[in-house]
């Protein structure tokens, strides 16, 4: 990777550029400057969840996923450079297979609510969604390795699933959509 930050405040984005791991330059409005940003929006957020009670698994589990968004934001930083390993997404496939199997099967959709970590967690897989999009627009214009695609996807399935995880850790519950057409459904 290019030489770690010694000074933040360089000025030199001041004309709108900003400088890429390989030394080169580009708008702050490039693709490739809101690809990094989303992805560390996500990061950032799941430092916030990350400060709500959880089961340790689950924590430990974040704190790896933290780490490989570093990695995933340093590989956006230098095109053609690869940091984020296909492991990184079978990690994520393990996970959600292990934490799916603890849940009761959906019968109806579910609303971003319930415990406070749970609707954070929430927030997080929008913001993945959002990472995701943002890649897959960059891929569309740069070709990208699929690992970040690839990344991004599983890891909002698994926000979701973690959602639910936590809605559950003291007894909880999710908070399900009450549709109007199921109601009357339900009745007749």
């Amino acid at each position: 990777m290019a030489n770690r930050l010694t000074q933040i405040a360089t000025r030199t984005g001041d004309d709108g550029s900003t400088g890429l791991g390989d030394n080169t330059r580009v708008s702050k409005d490039s693709l490739r400057v809101h690809a990094m940003g989303d992805v560390d929006e996500l990061n950032s957020q799941i430092g916030v969840l990350l400060c709500e009670e959880m089961p340790v698994d689950v924590r430990e589990l974040l704190v790896e996923v933290q780490h490989q968004l570093f990695n995933l934001g340093g590989e956006l930083s230098i095109p053609g450079f690869e940091l984020l390993k296909p492991e990184a997404v079978a990690l994520l496939d393990a996970s959600l297979e292990r934490y799916n199997a603890t849940l009761p099967r959906l019968q109806e959709f579910i609303l971003p609510a319930g415990s406070r970590a749970a609707s954070l967690a929430h927030v997080c897989r929008t913001v993945a969604r959002r990472a995701e999009r943002a890649v897959v627009a960059l891929d569309q214009a740069e070709t990208l390795k699929e690992s970040p695609r690839q990344y991004l996807n599983r890891l909002s399935d698994l926000l979701f699933v973690l959602s639910r995880v936590l809605n559950r850790m003291n007894g909880g519950d999710d908070v399900y959509w009450k549709s109007e057409r199921m109601a009357r459904t339900a009745v007749e």
